[in-house]
């Protein structure tokens, strides 16, 4: 969609210049997680995979330093576990490179999820060296290159990919999302709330075991 299509080379400087006031007023931030749960409008995305009892669901912002922090963690829980981690897009307006960054993994997504994941989580372990734009598409070419794939000069001509990022970012709104990362663990339950936040990561195992134990 016109809205959310790859960005420009340059960000408006009001972006810069106010991205202070999209934490006064509440808007999406990323940030260390919070102290208290999300408010939640929408609760008909917060549940796994159909087949799956658990899973780990998560919004994050590849340009944010928290989620980057939270994906390792996060991966070797799903890993540990054997549940799946669902990973929503939800770039923040004032980052720089986001948006096309996520773009960028669904096309590889579409040559393979698994690539798509790697390209996920090399992105957020080489984060501080992506400043700009440039330095995303250079490392996504690299990336590419390592696994065989020419990386198109223009990545998203139909505007499919930039739509579906924009429909994970558009899903998070009506969720209720307030920053980045924001991370459920989700089941199948029938009765009572099928899902909890994870606000203090260090009790991630903790609640996924007793969510595999309440859906025994």
């Amino acid at each position: 969609m016109r809205a959310f299509v790859r960005l420009t080379s340059s960000v408006p400087l009001f972006a810069v210049l106010f991205a202070g006031t999209f934490f006064l007023l509440g808007h999406p931030q990323s940030a260390h997680a919070q102290t208290q749960t999300t408010p939640v409008h929408n609760a008909r995305a917060l549940k796994p995979p159909p087949g799956a009892r658990v899973a780990i669901l998560e919004f994050d912002d590849m340009e944010c330093p928290d989620c980057a922090r939270a994906n390792p963690l996060l991966k070797e829980a799903a890993e540990k576990y054997h549940i799946p981690w669902v990973r929503h897009d939800f770039p923040l307006p004032f980052h720089t490179w986001s948006f096309d960054a996520a773009v960028d993994a669904r096309w590889f997504d579409t040559k393979s999820k698994k690539i798509g994941d790697e390209f996920r989580d090399e992105v957020f372990a080489n984060q501080p060296s992506i400043q700009t734009q440039d330095d995303l598409r250079a490392f996504a070419q690299k990336f590419a290159q390592a696994h065989n794939l020419a990386f198109p000069f223009v990545v998203d001509p139909q505007g499919k990919l930039a739509a579906a990022v924009k429909a994970d970012y558009d899903l998070g709104q009506s969720i209720g999302i307030q920053h980045t990362p924001t991370i459920w663990i989700v089941t199948n339950k029938t009765s009572g709330v099928p899902f909890v936040e994870v606000v203090d990561r260090t009790r991630l195992y903790q609640l996924i075991d007793e969510a595999l134990a309440e859906t025994k």
